[in-house]
């Protein structure tokens, strides 16, 4: 099931979108395979703590978030990992560790790795390990409104 924050947003803004239904997933490189959608497409999300703040992640499947490279992006903050333990009671409406990247939606600000950007499309997780959303990256980008940044390498 779509999260209900996410749906009422996309559909409030009339964005155009595809839900898509895989078996039950938990890693992006599981649900990137399981929704057949390959894993430079499938966009995950990573909780960070900025100096001590949330904010949301979104880079491509395959790779991970380089944590000294966006410290330097953002002006030498202290940039690192989130707990589950950290971030669990902000999604109230997802299950944990299936969130869309929408930090919009939970009061938090959002960095997407650049290589998304040269998508026309990206999936992500819609707030349960079952479904997915499809969409044109550039209407990711206007709903989610993030701050685009080179900051991921290769797994």
């Amino acid at each position: 099931m779509l999260s209900p924050r996410l749906h009422h947003f996309l559909d409030e803004r009339r964005a155009p979108y595809a839900t898509l239904t895989h078996d039950r997933t938990i890693t992006a490189h599981e649900t990137a395979a399981a929704a057949h959608v390959g894993e430079q497409h499938f966009a995950k999300t990573v909780m960070l703590k900025i100096d001590g703040a949330m904010a949301m992640m979104v880079m491509p499947a395959a790779y991970r978030v380089d944590l000294t490279r966006l410290s330097r992006a953002l002006g030498g903050c202290e940039v690192e990992l989130a707990e589950e333990s950290e971030f669990r009671d902000m999604f109230p409406d997802c299950e944990l560790g299936a969130m869309p990247p929408f930090g919009n939606l939970y009061g938090m600000p959002v960095y997407v790795d650049a290589r998304l950007s040269g998508h026309d499309d990206i999936v992500f997780n819609a707030g349960s390990h079952t479904d997915a959303v499809r969409m044109p990256y550039a209407e990711f980008e206007r709903l989610a409104e993030p701050q685009t940044l080179w900051m991921a390498h290769v797994m």
